[in-house]
């Protein structure tokens, strides 16, 4: 499953606690054998590595951070005290300190002794800790300025819901913002309409309401009697949108979830998340995009300077065709191609629907009139498309995506299966892309983006990438 933006300071974090953990190891062998053995810096730069030490460490790495992330330093701390956090990073890092010493014992190394152990611990623990507050500290600042943040739908208007929201709004820092709250008409309205809340939609129209607007997470808080059939039906339609859950039980059967336990004032809930929050490959993922997207725009400036002479020596108008499409959680984004049509070629749309040749909401004609001549060749090689990298570079697009929508296709989704194709981030290529692109139906379209984010690996991305310059060169279902 595909990792969502967000996850990306998670994998900083375990990344960090690595360099952390080799600096606490070699910062507790020089200061503990240093005034002991003589130990200076040539010496230990003139140390032996064997293949054998260096199997043995990359063993108590792999090791170190399966514990870190079974004690749960790895999910998300926004309801997390800062005590506790502390707390947590002592254990873990108590848990790697016991199991350096047995290591130390079986294979026979001499150096790890009592000393060099308190040593090792004092400093990963200092590391991990001083890092963890000042990043707080950080994130914090970001949402109290409306940042980072995370838009929450509430459904239910009892009592618990509301003194949720109140816990929400009392604590800026955590970077909430309730959307509104759904439920049908009851006896205990009356009250909910006393608060200062607003209740957005009911629950025969709540499919609508997500389909029209941002939501990240969905908080249930529905009396015991009607909990489990209503809950029930909206895990699977969160599901289907890719929305994250906060629900009271694990009993709901979360095909394509993991679930989390989170605190706000102690009071546990599960967290179900439709992308996968411990997976590795997400900080490589958006590190592949910043790198390959920095690297094609330098690398292929002449050609940009090629296109926009010839667009602009050949036909009045701006440069590049900017759109709005629809993101991540339906989030908006201007997104940016070299214009290949005539100026006002979206006023012409509504006149050319009865031409269009794709099935469902996408609109594609195979001769559009509105291309200009030097357009077609742009399209048939996918250059037009170029400008795109600026988008990824801004982290609102990966190089490997489902492909981004406009709003106008969006809004003719009839089914909601198709949507969560929205709960991550778009790309410029994907499965649709070299496999027949047009002329593959639009069911069958929506059935790869769906393949797409179930089966992601940073191997498909690459299998994709390396798949696309053939499937441009052939120029298959490209119009």
């Amino acid at each position: 499953m595909i990792p969502s933006k967000r996850q990306l300071l998670k994998h900083l974090a375990k990344v960090f606690d690595l360099i952390a953990l080799v600096a606490s190891f070699v910062f507790a062998g020089i200061v503990a054998y240093s005034s002991l053995n003589g130990l200076t810096f040539a010496r230990i730069m003139g140390v032996r590595v064997t293949l054998g030490n260096c199997l043995l460490f990359t063993l108590l790495l792999v090791t170190w951070h399966v514990m870190f992330t079974q004690c749960g330093l790895y999910v998300s701390k926004r309801f997390t005290k800062r005590r506790a956090e502390a707390t947590e990073v002592f254990k873990a890092t108590s848990l790697a300190s016991a199991f350096l010493f047995l290591s130390a014992r079986v294979f026979h190394i001499g150096m790890v002794d009592y000393t060099f152990l308190l040593l090792f611990w004092a400093c990963c623990t200092f590391l991990m800790v001083s890092v963890r507050f000042a990043a707080r500290a950080y994130l914090m600042s970001l949402r109290r300025q409306g940042k980072n943040s995370r838009f929450l739908l509430i459904v239910g208007t009892n009592q618990r819901a509301i003194d949720f929201a109140d816990q929400l709004a009392n604590r800026p820092h955590l970077g909430y913002k309730v959307v509104g709250f759904v439920d049908d008409d009851w006896q205990g309205m009356r009250s909910f309409e006393a608060t200062r809340y607003t209740r957005c939609c009911s629950f025969p129209d709540l499919v609508g309401f997500l389909r029209q607007n941002v939501v990240d997470e969905m908080a249930i808080f529905l009396p015991l009697r009607s909990y489990y059939e209503r809950a029930a039906q909206l895990v699977s339609l969160c599901e289907q949108h890719g929305i994250a859950l906060r629900l009271k039980s694990p009993v709901f059967n979360l095909r394509r979830t993991v679930a989390q336990k989170q605190d706000l004032d102690q009071n546990s809930d599960v967290l179900a998340l439709a992308t996968c929050t411990e997976a590795w490959p997400s900080l490589a993922k958006r590190a592949l995009d910043v790198v390959v997207s920095a690297v094609l725009l330098v690398t292929l400036s002449p050609l940009f300077a090629f296109v926009a002479l010839l667009i602009k020596s050949t036909s009045r108008g701006p440069l590049f065709f900017s759109q709005v499409r629809v993101g991540v959680n339906k989030r908006q984004f201007k997104m940016y191609k070299f214009r290949t049509m005539v100026a006002n070629a979206e006023q012409m749309q509504d006149q050319l629907l009865s031409m269009n040749e794709m099935s469902g909401p996408v609109f594609k004609i195979r001769h559009d009139p509105r291309i200009a001549p030097w357009g077609r060749i742009l399209r048939k090689t996918s250059i037009d498309e170029l400008p795109q990298l600026f988008n990824v570079l801004l982290g609102d697009m990966s190089l490997v995506g489902p492909r981004a929508m406009s709003l106008r296709d969006y809004q003719r989704f009839d089914q909601d299966w198709q949507r969560r194709r929205f709960s991550v981030k778009p790309g410029i290529t994907c499965l649709w892309q070299i496999k027949g692109r047009n002329s593959i139906p639009f069911e069958k379209w929506m059935e790869l983006d769906v393949e797409y984010i179930d089966k992601w690996s940073l191997w498909l991305d690459f299998k994709i990438l390396v798949q696309t310059l053939p499937a441009v060169v052939r120029g298959t279902g490209a119009v």
